[in-house]
């Protein structure tokens, strides 16, 4: 059963700890990617026979199976699809950064080029869940910023396919390749590159710890999105609020993993108390309830607060995932929100239609990273560089200044470099 809190009678890190279990596994995936790095195609089929259980003569989707897999799906799912398609296009495409120009004083030139990476990798988890969804997500900003080429990869299942809604996805959201690889080893091929699978500069996407630790290993050699950790819903809710609506919301964060957060603050004891036996009502009915019930009882919390203005700070401290403002006149709460991967306003917009639908994206910062990082976007797939142009009679206009500045710090030779046209003048 899930855990009632209140703020003041207990201490503060039991409201605010997430107690979440740490995996060792940075010595497999180390191994992982020194092997993929060395033996490359080979490697990758060994790990995809050794942990999808699917034996592989190419790990690429061909047209043909592309075109089979499609056809499997039914139209009205294509139908679904393309409408969350057009939604995240509709709202991404309002963050497209221009390029820009300064020349207001005479002789000088400066500028920044917005310019899309050449190539980003893609990573779909496979495993207990088909994630379409995460396909469209995180290609369709790929495409809106201008990459050229987008690889995507996702574990087979053991007859050596790929689920034919992530296909379908795939068609939908415009993957340029797709490769039959999950985990570590597919990080490790986006990376460094094998003879089936380019070399990439961006990896985005979702995984498993051997997932994230594998981004966190890359690091540097590519550009990764974020360390993404389980996922979390923090429910903020008035009095008011349906108890059904609220557990329904929670367990619907709660059946993606036995180590997935769900908490809901509340001003409201009988709210919490209502909330606590409707989850346990609505359990039995989850298909992934034995997922749901693990997630629950070990890091699932009910929260009781003063009022809501505390549960707003009890909010931003936690900064989660996904927050949910159930009550009435959201928006004058909004503002007081700092901290939080995506906000879902009101008593009609569960977290699950940001999942799959409403447009905004749905890879966002976890564990706490809301204080610092941001939801998957355009920008993501972009990198800026700048340029600067001065005439002669701009550059010996500040020359004196460069290198008075310059000899501050001690460098000479960035002195002599400033005024050294001046002097060719004299």
């Amino acid at each position: 059963m899930i855990r009632i809190l209140k703020m003041g009678e207990v201490p503060t890190e039991e409201i605010f700890n997430r107690n979440m279990p740490t995996a060792n596994v940075a010595d497999i995936v180390t191994d992982i990617i020194a092997q993929v790095r060395a033996r490359g195609d080979a490697a990758l089929k060994e790990y995809t026979a050794k942990f999808d259980g699917a034996a592989l003569d190419s790990l690429l989707v061909s047209p043909e199976e592309m075109a089979e897999g499609v056809a499997q799906v039914e139209p009205e799912f294509l139908r679904v699809l393309e409408e969350a398609a057009a939604n995240i296009r509709k709202f991404h495409s309002r963050q497209v950064r221009n390029s820009f120009v300064i020349n207001d004083e005479d002789g000088i030139v400066m500028g920044q080029k917005v310019i899309p990476v050449d190539r980003a990798g893609v990573y779909v988890p496979g495993g207990t869940a088909a994630l379409s969804s995460t396909v469209l997500m995180d290609i369709i900003p790929a495409k809106i910023a201008g990459v050229k080429e987008i690889v995507m990869t996702t574990p087979p299942g053991k007859d050596g396919k790929i689920d034919p809604s992530i296909l379908a996805a795939a068609k939908v959201a415009g993957a340029d390749r797709i490769v039959k690889a999950g985990g570590a080893q597919a990080i490790a091929a986006l990376a460094y590159g094998t003879e089936s699978v380019p070399k990439v500069d961006k990896i985005v996407g979702p995984g498993n710890a051997f997932v994230a630790e594998a981004k966190r290993q890359v690091y540097g050699v590519v550009s990764i999105d974020m360390i993404a950790g389980p996922s979390e819903i923090l429910v903020v809710a008035d009095g008011k609020s349906n108890p059904r609506h609220l557990a329904a919301d929670l367990l619907s964060q709660a059946e993606h993993d036995k180590v997935a957060s769900a908490v809901l603050v509340t001003d409201s004891e009988d709210l919490a108390l209502a909330v606590q036996a409707e989850i346990e009502r609505q359990l039995p009915l989850l298909e992934r309830e034995e997922i749901a019930r693990a997630s629950i009882e070990n890091h699932g919390k009910i929260i009781l607060a003063e009022d809501l203005r505390e549960a707003i700070e009890i909010a931003n401290e936690i900064a989660p995932e996904h927050l949910e403002l159930c009550m009435d006149n959201p928006f004058d709460y909004l503002d007081g929100i700092r901290h939080a991967g995506s906000i879902f306003m009101g008593r009609n917009c569960p977290e699950a239609l940001g999942d799959y639908l409403a447009g905004p994206n749905h890879t966002l910062p976890t564990q706490g990273t809301a204080k610092f990082s941001s939801p998957l976007s355009v920008d993501d797939f972009v990198k800026k560089t700048q340029f600067t142009y001065f005439t002669r009679d701009a550059l010996n206009r500040v020359a004196a200044d460069v290198a008075l500045f310059a000899r501050k710090e001690g460098l000479t030779g960035h002195a002599r470099s400033a005024l050294s046209r001046g002097e060719e003048e004299a």
